[in-house]
């Protein structure tokens, strides 16, 4: 996220709601409370914390709200009633996800069900899976009980990287880069297997090609000139 010197918006998360409606399911609010539809069905980010059961005042009355804080292009909270379909749905994927998960980017979906109910979906935007969920047995559960569980373990792997100078884009540019390495030595696992290349031949050519010893050690350019080679080495084997 670039920071703008000089005149502007006032840096503040912005929030998003959820409706239901015939060509999008949310929305922002403008300075004059006028809803601003969003036509995109995802957003993708970083989840930095969700406060659960949160008690909002609103012209209906004090309401309990659920806030989900996430970082992508600029700070977002979705808001969401805490009874809502979206809201169960979001804590029921955010319990089966883990840790390592959680510290990674994630895309939240919203997923339009009958009559006014939304759903929330979230996927990994690497590898286009989502992350499935049971409404098994959900009359029985205790939602706030799993908010606060949910809750804790978000704020846990945050409290866990204490790097308070790092600045919001560093942060989504690391995981970014982090995911595209593990995509990449997944890749170079696939081909290697098609090639049944051993252990011992894949450590040899690093060797001689690039001087290093593992995948792990290749940069960037390192490691995507070995996938290029890997494929030109399939197409030639493979049989015309």
């Amino acid at each position: 996220m670039e920071i703008k010197l000089g005149f502007g918006a006032v840096p503040k998360p912005q929030y998003v709601f959820i409706s239901k409606e015939p060509d999008h399911c949310w929305y922002m609010l403008g300075e004059d409370e006028r809803r601003i539809p969003i036509y995109e069905k995802a957003l993708t980010g970083v989840i930095t914390g969700i406060e659960v059961n949160k008690r909002v005042e609103t012209r209906f009355g004090v309401v309990e709200k659920t806030d989900l804080y996430i970082l992508a292009d600029n700070p977002y909270i979705i808001r969401s009633g805490s009874e809502s379909y979206f809201s169960k749905s979001l804590l029921l994927s955010l319990d089966i996800l883990t840790s390592e998960q959680l510290r990674n980017l994630l895309t939240i979906a919203v997923s339009p069900g009958e009559s006014n109910v939304v759903f929330c979906n979230i996927y990994d935007p690497v590898t286009y899976r989502s992350i499935g969920v049971s409404w098994d047995g959900h009359r029985e559960i205790d939602w706030q009980t799993l908010g606060q569980k949910v809750s804790l373990k978000i704020k846990r792997i945050h409290d866990l990287n204490p790097d308070k100078n790092q600045s919001q884009a560093e942060i989504v540019n690391n995981i970014t880069t982090v995911e595209s390495r593990d995509v990449f030595i997944a890749k170079t696992d696939t081909y290697l297997a098609q090639l049944n290349w051993t252990p011992e031949q894949g450590k040899d050519y690093l060797q001689q090609r690039y001087g290093k010893r593992s995948r792990l050690q290749l940069t960037d350019t390192e490691i995507l000139d070995f996938i290029d080679y890997l494929r030109l080495q399939l197409t030639q084997n493979c049989p015309t």
